[in-house]
């Protein structure tokens, strides 16, 4: 067992893991952050999609030791400071872009990433984008409208589906 110490969320938090202790279960096991959810182990569903210094990562896919001292957030850090949903929490909560839930925060995460980088992406680049994340309940579009809105886009236009 080694120490790990990194920010998570703004707060630094350290733990004794093993050295093939993945980021997803010392997020979930060791500090009780359950939002990174885990589907497949495999990096094919994107469900642990977390922020590793700011890049979008499969957290299933990446060692606790490896992101030592790194700044780590999680969904349960894109709330806004009072609490409230953020932008892209409630674009996706306004238009639908959930059901079952279970992909949502992996979802959020990487529309999260997205709109850092593209604050105004076309559909086309959602769709692309979002190719890593699978959503088995929504046909995924009600969750690129979602993403089109917290960017900020009118999407009065898109047809529900």
């Amino acid at each position: 067992m080694a120490k790990v110490t990194m920010t998570v969320n703004g707060k630094t938090v350290s733990g004794e893991v093993e050295g093939r202790t993945l980021l997803s279960t010392f997020l979930r096991d060791g500090l009780g952050l359950t939002g990174t959810h885990v589907g497949c182990d495999t990096s094919q569903c994107g469900a642990c999609t977390v922020h590793v210094d700011g890049k979008q990562v499969k957290g299933c896919t990446v060692f606790a030791m490896d992101v030592a001292g790194a700044e780590v957030r999680t969904i349960e850090g894109m709330a806004n400071a009072d609490g409230s949903l953020s932008r892209i929490q409630q674009a996706f909560q306004d238009h639908h872009g959930l059901q079952c839930g279970f992909c949502t925060p992996g979802m959020v995460m990487a529309a999260a990433s997205l709109l850092a980088v593209n604050p105004k992406p076309s559909e086309a680049e959602v769709r692309h984008h979002l190719e890593g994340n699978i959503c088995r309940c929504t046909g995924y579009h009600n969750i690129v409208k979602a993403v089109l809105a917290a960017s900020g886009q009118d999407v009065s236009q898109i047809a529900a589906e």
